[in-house]
Order: structure tokens, then C-alpha cells, then sequence
């Protein structure tokens, strides 16, 4: 009788060892690897450019400074292009920042401050400030005019962000598609593209009137 090779009886075995011990070792690794995948970190946020807090902000705050300008106490305001302001305030990780306070402040339908250095022209019935804490989603709102252009400015809002007595930003709001924008010296010092659009949202008319939406993202 002729003798069988040897080796025959243990290469079967030892593949199917080979092949087991393989797929093991490749079930091992999927997890790790899948959890490798899952764990990388999120690209932080670009922050909202800030800008100069300009020479208007109240030297003292009205009695009346919630979010709606256009009641200031008894008065109502009826000039100007009722509009809403609404955003959110995001830390650069995308969560909200909870307990944040948002101010904004801006001139009358007329390009007048209620400000002592501003000769005293505003219109008294226009609040001319406000302020709001965000929500626990980190949102806020205003309810105010679509911003006007006056000697040297284009349109804008200032808007300031406080947590827990600290400043995180101060900048202003631009409205999409001004021409004024072009030749406005803050406009234009904004280091590019990219941040013009952040400071830069257009004005649409909705179901309640004309509407800007402003996300904010700070440093918290």
C-alpha cells in the first residue's frame, strides 16, 4: 500500500486554525477601529468676528430694556421697518451657552442714538436698547427696526454677549445686499470674505413681518 504524504492530515487543521484565530483577531479589531472612527473630535467652530463697541453704548441703561424696542414704558413706536432679531449663542463646540445675555442697541428710523453725545435727538417712544438672557437652546430675540444708515455708517445693530459678569463679544450686525456696506470703513476692515458673511444677514419678510436671523458663536 502506498504511504500517504505526512504532511496531508495537518495543513487542514492547521488553515482552519490559522483562519479562526484570523477572524478572532479581526473581530477584535473592529470595535477599536469603529470607536477610533467615532472618537475623532468635531473641527471647532470659527468664532463671530467682533467689532468695536462704537461710542453709543448707553452711558446709562434705560428703565425700560427688555427685547422689545419699540415700546419704550407707555410709548409705542410706530417709524422705521418693524422687524425681528433672533439667534442663537453657540461655544465653539456647537453647544448653547445657557444663561448668556445678549444686548443690542442701535439709532431711530431718523440715525439718532439715545445717547448724550448724540445730541439729544432721539425719538423717545424707540427704547433704542435691549437686552434678553438666551434659553436653555441658547436662543434669543428682539423685536426692533431694520437697522438705518446715518452719516458715515451703513446700516448696522451693535450687539454685545455677557456670561456671569464677563464680555465675550461685542460686534456689530451688517444687512445682506446694502450697497452702503461697501464703503463703510468697519465693513471693509473685516479680514475676509468669511467674516463679512458672518456679520452680514438678509432681512426676509415672513408670515409676522421682516425677519434676520444672527448665530452667534463665543468663546465661553
Amino acid at each position: 500500500m502506498p504511504l500517504q504524504p505526512p504532511s496531508l492530515p495537518v495543513i487542514g487543521p492547521v488553515i482552519r486554525l490559522w483562519n479562526r484565530r484570523a477572524a478572532a483577531a479581526a473581530l477584535v479589531a473592529m470595535p477599536t477601529l469603529w470607536t477610533g472612527a467615532r472618537a475623532q473630535p468635531a473641527p471647532l467652530r470659527r468664532p463671530t468676528p467682533s467689532q468695536t463697541e462704537g461710542p453709543f453704548y448707553p452711558v446709562k441703561l434705560p428703565q425700560d430694556a427688555d427685547f422689545d424696542l419699540l415700546r419704550n414704558g407707555a410709548l409705542n413706536y410706530g417709524r422705521g421697518q418693524p422687524s425681528w432679531l433672533e439667534g442663537s449663542v453657540n461655544d465653539l463646540n456647537g453647544r448653547p451657552v445657557r444663561g448668556a445675555q445678549v444686548e443690542i442697541w442701535q439709532c431711530d428710523h431718523a440715525g439718532h442714538y439715545d445717547h448724550p453725545g448724540d445730541g439729544g435727538l432721539v425719538d423717545k417712544a424707540f427704547q433704542g436698547f435691549g437686552r434678553v438672557t438666551v434659553n436653555a437652546q441658547g436662543e434669543y430675540r428682539f423685536r426692533t427696526i431694520r437697522p438705518v444708515a446715518y452719516s458715515g455708517r451703513a446700516p448696522h445693530i451693535h450687539l454685545k454677549v455677557k456670561l456671569a459678569g464677563r464680555e465675550l463679544l461685542t460686534t456689530q450686525l451688517y444687512v445682506a445686499g446694502e450697497a452702503l456696506n461697501q464703503r463703510d470703513f468697519l465693513w471693509r476692515s473685516l479680514a475676509d470674505e468669511q467674516a463679512r458673511a458672518a456679520l452680514t444677514v438678509p432681512f426676509t419678510f415672513g408670515p409676522d413681518g421682516l425677519r434676520a436671523q444672527f448665530p452667534l458663536v463665543v468663546q465661553a
